[in-house]
């Protein structure tokens, strides 16, 4: 299947990777190799890497400590017949987040899931991370792609300035520019009026959230380090004000 005016599956996937916040684990099982399903929540690297916190105490930890091999279904949870949604398969290895990158990814997940501040210091919690190698993109009748991990995933070269900052731009957007998030996700991705915050920012984009609802803006070039982005916030903002 080749990618028309209306079906871009690349930007699809993306779409899926950025903006879900559950999805369906498989794992096998340590007796025997049956498949074992599993609901998760999920958040997600800068590279779009899906991001796990998962207890010891669960099958499917246990599991993936036996063997890595995971499969994460994420769909789009579009009304109506769920089978006419977008949603992607993905395959890789879950692996637990080293200390390099914890702090980072351990921000990310609390910004998804402010919730799981109540549990995170757990000891038998543990973030960990599916370096996925392939996906199965569904998009609906007709549409079915098969990508690999480069398609999907977001190019960290050259960006290490951006991802040094990313932190300290996300909390200082939350702490002071909170109108101009609202009219990012009202006024350019057509989102309902709320209390929008930025959870993320990559080369590629930035992700806001306002409860359950997520919103994934992209960016027309890509970012790499600190000026970049506040030249491409502000650009975006501008569009937004002229935006009526």
């Amino acid at each position: 299947m080749q990618p028309s005016d209306d079906f871009d599956p690349v930007r699809v996937a993306k779409s899926l990777l950025r903006r879900r916040r559950e999805g369906a684990l498989a794992t096998l099982m340590r007796d025997g190799g049956a498949p074992y399903c599993s609901l998760v929540n999920l958040a997600s690297a800068p590279d779009g890497s899906p991001v796990l916190l998962i207890s010891r105490l669960a099958v499917h930890t246990r599991n993936l400590l036996a063997d890595p091999r995971v499969s994460l279904m994420l769909d789009e949870r579009a009304p109506g017949d769920p089978l006419q949604g977008a949603r992607i398969m993905l395959m890789g290895e879950a692996t637990a987040v080293d200390a390099a990158e914890l702090p980072a990814l351990r921000s990310r997940y609390l910004a998804a899931h402010p919730g799981a501040e109540d549990y995170i210091g757990f000891k038998d919690f543990s973030l960990y991370r599916i370096a996925t190698h392939g996906a199965h993109l569904v998009a609906g009748f007709g549409r079915i792609v098969d990508l690999a991990a480069s398609d999907y995933l977001t190019d960290l070269t050259g960006a290490d300035g951006l991802l040094e900052i990313e932190a300290s731009a996300v909390a200082h957007m939350n702490a002071d520019h909170l109108i101009t998030l609202n009219s990012y996700a009202t006024r350019l991705l057509g989102g309902d009026e709320a209390e929008w915050r930025c959870t993320g920012v990559d080369p590629e984009g930035l992700d806001l959230q306002a409860g359950t609802a997520v919103l994934r803006l992209n960016f027309p070039e890509r970012v790499s380090n600190a000026a970049e982005l506040r030249h491409m916030l502000k650009r975006m903002a501008d569009i937004a004000r002229a935006t009526s």
